[in-house]
């Protein structure tokens, strides 16, 4: 299951580091920490203490300080009083990024400190480095060499790594490496016995002795666009990576300009929350190389907000998250990140099926011009076809520089997902009845994917004629080695009505009654596996949960995504199977899910009626409404994956999501991943497999769009005559 595999590469870390990409702009090759997002604390930091010391900390976190910093908007707080034995230890760590191993460039670590009163060495901290591997320095005074700090002014410390070898060696050889710094830990010096506060800021890994840097070009061609309470500023993106970060500005008189905010140089866009409208706001942006040189300011640009009405919310919803797979695809291959920020040469093939989808709402709402998402559409269709393949099936992860497999998973990861396969030719086949035109691009479009699709060995996955089941896996090195049938209820059926519609590759339609809906020992002893429960173990489920009838799913239905993967193309309407309409089934999950968040269980903070959405994301734990699945994280796209569904309660998550929690929220490709408010954790992270439910199931609710480019494919319908679907009412 996707969630576990996402849960697996989290708890697995350096165990899978040899398969990771490695960071490669500027940002992540130097900053440790700048600024954080709004929150009380920085999430990527702990510490602890021992009486009758003292360490100010936030729900075991590090302090955040809007007050003072050097990079705006906020710096580290450490406040301590080391007092005779007693004990304190604060970690800055640096940022988690999926699929990602940190690849520092330097040998020096600096860092701007601020003391109000002043600090002699004899006060200060202590400090130590760690590595990805646990591989850690000795300890030093945090001012060896430099001396006290004068009060109330910012100095750059800098600390060669030369320096933490000091006058104590250990017994071992020193094999800390400063390339794969993971932690600075500050930690208790002398028992001075009295109470200091130092602000912490712009920690980075740089060269004590750089090349003189030129400043940047002034940033060009601004533009804004209002929300309705915020603004997206956008610049011409920086082509040399030579940018380590842009500078935002802004004023409310178009006179006095004040800094409030920065943007790693990778990126050419930045959100500004301005609470309710109307509200007028003036912006400039600078740009800052390696070493601190700062380019002018540019030209302002100028806008206002106002109140927007529904309709105008949802697609201003659409418009940033459909951004993710436009703005941010891989300039090479056309497709989908599989999550950013990340290995920007990670291409992930369901996501890229998803966003394809995804382009064809923006395509038609006027985001992009039909030729543009054609000619994106064309990169994407010829990358394919000649992008590594396995009896026709794509792997999950492709490099987007050369088309060849990235075993991201583990090295039995190698070969071809029929799973991902399949959430691609979904998007492909809604693309292939989109272009209808004669234009040549358009004809290129639809014959490059009709052959394609038609290559497809959908029964070379059936492992052997006898078989009862699609498998996920097949690689040519270890052939069916992970041996993982595809049994429903998950997000897996799309896979088997592919299968069963190929029209060159196809399986019998009984697969789906012994596969998917599958009542063998196998199947059942599957689903217990995965779920825990006995409860759906025969895909029927039957239950009744707060008052709602689920027809289909182990337990109390699983994850959202199950209710949506399939069915962004897949039009649930007006039929059904054996078992259930599964318009009605995916109904009944969502209220399930927001039943059992307004009831909530855990106490989590914000769960309610307006606060729901259990689903995989980057920090759900498993995101399913189970005690035991839900640490307090909500995936954004969940409710708003089921607007066909639940229109009214999914409309309330996005206003409550977008005007309650704002900043905490939404950025620059509109809703983020997910969200922990007991955690504090509003990381600004957006996965491609997410982003473009929000999209398409808006787009299904508004207009059906990818539920009739999808099923105007015969195949598809012939699939569903063979495996028995009638006619029912919703």
């Amino acid at each position: 299951m996707r969630a576990i595999l996402i849960a697996l590469f989290f708890a697995c870390g350096p165990l899978v580091a040899a398969e990771r990409g490695i960071a490669d702009s500027a940002y992540d090759r130097h900053v440790v920490f700048d600024h954080s997002g709004a929150a009380p604390a920085y999430y990527a930091s702990d510490g602890f203490m021992t009486a009758p010391s003292s360490l100010e900390l936030i729900g075991g976190r590090i302090p955040l300080d809007a007050a003072h910093f050097v990079v705006p908007s906020n710096s580290l707080r450490l406040t301590w009083k080391s007092a005779t034995g007693g004990d304190w230890q604060a970690v800055l760590k640096v940022r988690k990024q999926y699929g990602v191993t940190s690849d520092f460039d330097g040998d020096t670590l600096s860092l701007w400190c601020l003391s109000d009163t002043g600090l002699t060495p004899d006060e200060a901290p202590h400090i130590f480095l760690e590595d990805m591997n646990e591989a850690g320095t000795v300890t030093i005074n945090l001012l060896a060499g430099h001396g006290a700090l004068p009060a109330g002014r910012w100095v750059r410390l800098q600390l060669p790594l030369a320096a933490f070898r000091g006058i104590f060696r250990g017994t071992d050889e020193n094999t800390f490496l400063l390339r794969r710094l993971a932690q600075v830990v500050f930690v208790q010096g002398l028992d001075d016995q009295k109470r200091h506060t130092l602000f912490i800021d712009d920690v980075q890994i740089g060269w004590g002795t750089p090349k003189p840097a030129a400043a940047p070009g002034v940033p060009a061609s601004l533009s804004l666009a209002a929300g309705e309470r915020h603004f997206d500023i956008k610049w011409e993106a920086d082509r040399g990576g030579s940018v380590l970060r842009y500078r935002i500005y802004r004023s409310w008189d178009g006179a006095a300009y004040e800094p409030i905010g920065v943007q790693r140089g990778d990126l050419n866009r930045y959100c500004d929350f301005v609470g309710k409208p109307p509200r007028t706001a003036y912006y400039k942006v600078s740009a800052e190389a390696v070493g601190g040189a700062e380019s002018g300011l540019s030209a302002p640009v100028t806008g206002g907000t106002r109140e927007f009405a529904d309709d105008e919310l949802l697609t201003m919803a659409q418009e940033a998250c459909f951004r993710y797979y436009w703005e941010h695809g891989h300039p090479n291959a056309g497709m989908a990140l599989e999550v950013t920020p990340g290995d920007p040469n990670l291409v992930a093939l369901g996501a890229s099926g998803f966003g394809t989808m995804a382009m064809l709402v923006g395509a038609e709402r006027g985001f992009i011009t039909r030729a543009e998402c054609a000619q994106r559409m064309l990169k994407i269709v010829r990358f394919l076809k000649s992008a590594d393949r396995f009896h026709g099936a794509w792997p999950h992860f492709l490099d987007g520089r050369t088309g060849k497999a990235i075993p991201l998973f583990g090295r039995y990861d190698d070969g071809g997902d029929l799973v991902e396969t399949a959430f691609l030719v979904q998007g492909l086949l809604s693309a292939r009845s989109y272009f209808d035109r004669e234009a040549p691009e358009e004809r290129e479009i639809r014959d490059t994917i009709t052959e394609l699709w038609r290559s497809v060995e959908w029964d070379w996955y059936r492992r052997d004629a006898s078989s009862d089941f699609l498998y996920w896996h097949w690689s040519p090195d270890h052939a069916w080695y992970i041996g993982h049938p595809l049994v429903g209820w998950n997000e897996t059926m799309i896979v088997y009505l592919l299968a069963i519609a190929s029209p060159t590759h196809p399986v019998p339609a009984s697969l789906y009654y012994s596969g998917w809906a599958g009542q063998s020992d196998e199947a059942v002893e599957y689903r217990r596996g995965w779920s825990r429960t006995m409860i759906g173990d025969h895909y029927a489920n039957g239950r009744e949960f707060y008052g709602i009838k689920l027809d289909v799913g182990e337990g109390t239905g699983g994850n959202l995504f199950f209710s949506q993967f399939s069915f962004l193309g897949f039009d649930p309407r007006g039929k059904r199977d054996r078992f259930t309409n599964y318009f009605r089934n995916n109904r009944n999950l969502a209220l399930i899910n927001r039943a059992y968040c307004t009831e909530n269980p855990g106490r989590f903070a914000g769960y309610g009626p307006n606060c729901w959405g259990l689903s995989a994301g980057i920090n759900s734990a498993g995101g399913m409404p189970e005690p035991n699945a839900d640490n307090g994280t909500i995936c954004c796209s969940a409710a708003l994956g089921e607007f066909p569904f639940t229109p009214t309660e999914s409309m309330a998550v996005l206003k409550h999501f977008y005007r309650d929690l704002g900043p905490k929220t939404w950025g620059i490709y509109g809703f983020n991943d997910g969200f922990n408010e007991s955690e504090e954790w509003y990381q600004p992270v957006w996965m491609g497999l997410n982003q473009a439910q929000i999209v398409v199931m808006i787009e299904n609710h508004r207009s059906g769009l990818g539920w009739r480019l999808f099923m105007a494919n015969q195949e598809i319908q012939r699939a569903l005559d063979a495996i028995g679907f009638t006619q029912d009412r919703d």
